[in-house]
């Protein structure tokens, strides 16, 4: 058994079998459909494909976070046995279940002095918050102990990079993130919003694009611009859509562009969670790059 539990909140849309073989916890989320309760629990109670055909006929969905109370009755569990926790949150950007976790792991504190509780506002989302999981793993299994891997997470949160986009703007207009007129306009158009994620963890819109294969190519231009060593990045590159042909079709244009990368890029449905805001026709693609702290400040002056 490891001395300490790494975990994280289950909209870092990875795979049941991905955690498992990475040995990461996770808490899931809550998500309502037509008034029927789901666990967002990484496709067990309810598929992504599932919940994107019922959103397509209509269906009326909802998400809300984990309560304080089932954070804590999460933690109790693994420090009853005796072990350490490292969480680490959904990004506090378009969540507030980081300060729910924080929250109760106050109060585990108090319940078991003698344990560390560490929890980290990743400032991630979907499978850019999974691929900063997966360095997480590494490091620990490197051997960096739980205070150590705590630092380097606070470190190198801002590092992940995080672009989508999407060519269906209905659930981005029923979410309010581009209003009705706007959104009109621009399906009688085709335009595909490129946004991305910023420091404070937020979803900002960045460009818009006409076509899909315009937005496309500009993707493959920003991995360019803001990977780690540009058009030489060797770093791993996570996919996550809502349209599995797109993702494909993005993943051997990001495989022929940089040859260099650590093994082709992997590919993953977004979850129940940030699919009922993101709805069908997303794709999004995350990978190392710049400080998106200094970036945003650079991009200011």
């Amino acid at each position: 058994m490891k001395e300490y539990v790494l975990s994280c909140c289950s909209p870092a849309d990875l795979t049941l079998e991905w955690v498992a073989r990475r040995d990461i916890s996770f808490i899931p989320f809550n998500i309502n459909v037509d008034g029927t309760a789901y666990k967002d629990d990484m496709g067990a109670t309810i598929q992504p494909g599932d919940l994107f055909q019922r959103m397509l006929a209509g269906a009326d969905v909802k998400t809300s976070q984990v309560a304080v109370g089932e954070y804590a009755d999460y933690f109790r569990e693994f420090l009853r046995t005796g072990r350490d926790i490292l969480h680490v949150a959904l990004s506090s950007g378009i969540s507030g279940t980081f300060n729910s976790a924080a929250l109760a792991a106050n109060m585990m504190k108090e319940e078991f002095p003698d344990r560390k509780i560490y929890v980290i506002d990743s400032l991630c989302a979907s499978s850019g918050y999974g691929l900063f999981m997966d360095a997480m793993a590494d490091k620990r299994d490197e051997g960096m102990d739980i205070d150590q891997l705590y630092a380097w997470g606070m470190e190198n949160r801002y590092k992940l990079q995080h672009w989508f986009y999407t060519t269906d703007l209905r659930f981005f207009i029923r979410g309010g993130r581009i209003s009705k007129t706007a959104g009109a306009i621009g399906q009688v158009l085709g335009i595909c919003p490129l946004l991305n994620v910023d420091y404070e963890g937020k979803l900002v819109p960045r460009e818009k694009i006409r076509t899909k294969k315009r937005v496309r190519k500009r993707v493959l231009d920003v991995i360019e611009d803001h990977a780690l060593g540009g058009k030489d990045y060797s770093g791993k590159c996570f996919i996550s859509h809502s349209d599995e042909e797109e993702a494909r079709i993005v993943a051997e244009l990001i495989s022929e562009r940089f040859p260099n990368l650590s093994g082709k890029p992997e590919i993953f449905p977004i979850g129940v969670t940030i699919g009922c805001h993101t709805g069908p026709g997303t794709l999004a693609i995350f990978f190392w790059g710049g400080d998106r702290k200094m970036e945003e400040v650079q991009h200011k002056d």
